[in-house]
């Protein structure tokens, strides 16, 4: 888990709102976005593009994010939307939630592992991550940008669940212990290939029906 819990983020606020300032806005480089929570009216703010896209690139979409407004006053907050262009990818609008440093707050971590499963490894077994983000719950400047999970040890048919990941002190899952996050299975080729019935003899191989096969040193 990355030790970072925090990043800096400068941001504007706008006068105007609607479709016709936002894509102003897009065209000079920044992003619009709104910045809720804590009884505030929400603030339509404004954050340049390129210093948001360092920012998601370097892991900050989990993170306590420190803002600079307009230069000069201060707020912290987490990022817990973004909207994107279906075609292009193109970042088109965010969605910033003012939190307090030590404040619970719940966040969806992504899901990463480390190792070769020993059913992967040595039986050509197959490992399927079910789950790409767990939702916890726990101080906002304590966040991990995610979560690892050791799966050497898993064998075919085996399993990790949602309960058994560490999670850093003080985060309590928002999800089923039960549930199963990452399993090893037997490849499709090697269970259809055990699956599959014993082949038939060829027809050349044993006597039809009217047919017997002639004595050693007879002839027909």
């Amino acid at each position: 888990m990355a030790t970072k819990n925090s990043d800096a983020l400068a941001v504007e606020t706008r006068p105007q709102a609607g479709t016709t300032s936002s894509n102003a806005l897009r065209r000079s480089g920044k992003i619009p976005a709104v910045l809720f929570g804590h009884g505030a009216a929400p603030a339509a703010i404004a954050i340049d593009a390129k210093a948001f896209d360092e920012l998601l690139h370097a892991g900050g979409k989990n993170r306590l994010l420190n803002l600079t407004i307009d230069g000069s006053g201060k707020d912290t907050a987490l990022l817990r939307d973004i909207q994107r262009d279906p075609i292009s990818r193109r970042i088109l609008h965010a969605d910033l939630q003012r939190v307090s440093a030590t404040e619970n707050v719940t966040a969806s971590l992504p899901l990463t592992t480390t190792g070769v499963p020993d059913g992967v490894r040595n039986f050509g077994g197959v490992m399927d991550l079910i789950m790409h983000t767990i939702d916890v719950q726990g101080p906002a400047n304590a966040l991990p940008d995610h979560l690892e999970v050791d799966v050497t040890e898993l064998g075919i048919h085996q399993h990790v669940t949602a309960g058994e990941i560490v999670l850093p002190p003080n985060f309590t899952l928002r999800i089923d212990p039960s549930t199963v996050v990452i399993s090893v299975e037997a490849s499709r080729t090697e269970a259809q290939a055990a699956e599959a019935p014993a082949a038939a003899p060829a027809a050349g191989d044993v006597p039809t029906v009217g047919e017997t096969a002639p004595a050693e040193g007879s002839t027909p």
